[in-house]
């Protein structure tokens, strides 16, 4: 793992391979562990840039609340450390939202946007009521809490087949902290919606979902997939909310051919 230090705190990432860079961020409330086989199969190809978010993992918090622009800051300083111009940002859930905040902010240094089982629209009344709670069901018992939620990802009959694959993500949950757990629920309520950076995005955005997936609405992110100028679906059979565990040939060959995409058209602009 390398460090970045960032308003006096410590931000760990991984760093792997060369050439044309591939930003893998993980999701809620989970840390770069998730990619270890993304980042090896991956880096063969790539630079492969995987960090944990402030709080998680190794990282340290920066905030009570970690907006989701605070955070795209924070990737945009790694790479600004790494001397890297630019790269194709893969975000899972929360890490689709950090894309989102990153797009937004740092047009100049992405190539492409894939959005692993997320979306752009800001939570809505009733969401943001479901974030205050799961705030308050953390704070209880962070133990329960985070069970429950883990087996809400997976598509059931891959839970029933491969319940090792929960586990390991509940190991990985159950590490966080409180506050930095929290923290991210927090940024994720206040976050802004983004559609309207959909209608103008120049670069290339890649939507992965799974049909089984209780987190996303599927409907609206396939409408959302109608707004970028160039934009690709990847629906998927059978897979909940955790494609790259569940479908992880399929997704890491789709993700590498998006990125190669991407990178040729940048070439040719």
């Amino acid at each position: 793992m390398k460090t970045l230090t960032y308003n006096q705190k410590q931000i760990a990432y991984h760093k792997e391979g060369s050439g044309h860079c591939l930003m893998l961020v993980h999701g809620f409330p989970m840390d770069s562990r998730v990619w270890k086989a993304f980042i090896k199969e991956l880096a063969v190809h790539f630079c492969v840039i995987a960090p944990d978010l402030p709080g998680l993992g190794q990282s340290e918090m920066l905030a009570e609340k970690h907006d989701m622009s605070l955070i795209a800051d924070v990737l945009a300083a790694i790479l600004e450390k790494e001397d890297i111009t630019s790269c194709v940002f893969a975000g899972h859930s929360m890490g689709g939202y950090v894309g989102l905040a990153f797009a937004a902010r740092y047009p100049h240094k992405l190539s492409g946007l894939a959005m692993l089982h997320s979306h752009a629209s800001a939570d809505d009344e009733n969401t943001r009521k479901m974030r205050d709670e799961a705030i308050l069901k953390v704070l209880d018992d962070k133990k329960t809490y985070l069970e429950s939620f883990v087996d809400g990802l997976f598509d059931p009959q891959f839970l029933k087949h491969n319940p090792q694959a929960a586990s390991q993500i509940k190991n990985i949950t159950l590490s966080q902290d409180e506050k930095a757990i929290v923290a991210a629920l927090a940024g994720m309520r206040e976050r802004e919606s983004h559609i309207e950076l959909l209608t103008q995005i120049k670069v290339p955005v890649l939507f992965v979902l799974g049909k089984s997936d209780s987190r996303m609405p599927v409907v609206k992110i396939m409408a959302q997939a109608e707004l970028p100028a160039h934009a690709e679906l990847l629906m998927l059979q059978g897979v909940g909310h955790m494609g790259f565990l569940e479908a992880p040939f399929i997704i890491s060959h789709s993700l590498s051919a998006f990125a190669d995409r991407c990178f040729l058209m940048d070439s040719k602009k």
